[in-house]
């Protein structure tokens, strides 16, 4: 069913360029010889589909590389947004050579599986400075999701790193994702970084952080959670800065650290 659904995908995107390939290459025959080329290519490639799904394959491979160059140059050019911004909470030395930053949600199954990852990845890492961009788009579906990231942008405001990264942990070692994250659960991770619940004004004045995370993602051509930049926090190129839109492994998260800082 997979192979049949590629199939008829690929004749989708690409019947429009064959077509055209075709008129071009069958212009000096006569419409008798033009049609029977026609049927003899729409032939072949019903006896070898497969030739189409490759074609597909190589052509959604040249779209992700090309959106990966545009969210690089878009990284690049709003490094400032993503490692200097004073309202967005960071764990680290403030003068580290290189800042990992994480685009998330508390409710993402996808940011739950790499938070443990995440987390043994700022303890293998003491000198980089970790940026946690706070972005749920859940929220629209599931209140907790906007709950959980005001308090935690709350926390980072009130008692600062350490209270902010044990319970951005503290929500994600739950292990409730998806919907199940609840008020308890908050209150909870609240309390493991001794911390007091935020006000409903505290929680109000985390919104237009939360919003700027919002257009920033969106303006780097994120579609989802995670999404991860790794870049040096001074001298950034092309060559030295490492975007991983989703989910990825610990090795690939350490090897764009190692990227950052020059290979070393």
């Amino acid at each position: 069913m997979k192979r049949q659904t590629m199939t008829l995908l690929a004749s989708l995107v690409l019947a429009p360029a064959l077509a055209n390939a075709a008129d071009s290459a069958t212009a000096d025959f006569t419409p008798a010889q033009q049609e029977a080329i026609g049927k003899i290519a729409a032939d072949y490639m019903l006896q070898h589909p497969e030739i189409l799904v490759q074609v597909s394959q190589k052509l959604q491979a040249k779209q992700a590389d090309q959106q990966q160059q545009e969210t690089l140059s878009a990284v690049l050019a709003n490094s400032k947004a993503l490692i200097e911004d004073p309202a967005t909470p960071s764990y680290g030395p403030k003068d580290a050579k290189v800042a990992f930053v994480e685009f998330f949600d508390y409710q993402c199954l996808y940011c739950s599986h790499m938070a443990p990852l995440v987390e043994q990845t700022v303890k293998a890492n003491p000198n980089v400075r970790f940026v946690f961009k706070e972005w749920p788009i859940f929220g629209d579906r599931w209140k907790a999701s906007i709950t959980a990231a005001e308090t935690g942008m709350a926390i980072w405001k009130e008692k600062g790193a350490q209270a902010y990264f044990d319970y951005h942990n503290s929500i994600y070692r739950t292990g409730h994702d998806e919907g199940k994250l609840t008020d308890a659960d908050i209150a909870g991770a609240v309390k493991a970084a001794k911390a007091t619940t935020p006000t409903d004004a505290q929680r109000k004045a985390t919104h237009d952080a939360i919003a700027a995370n919002d257009e920033l993602a969106r303006t780097l051509g994120f579609s989802g959670t995670p999404g991860f930049v790794v870049m040096p926090t001074s001298g950034a190129t092309a060559e030295n800065t490492t975007v991983l839109p989703g989910a990825v492994s610990a090795e690939e998260l350490q090897a764009a650290i190692v990227k950052a800082q020059g290979g070393k």
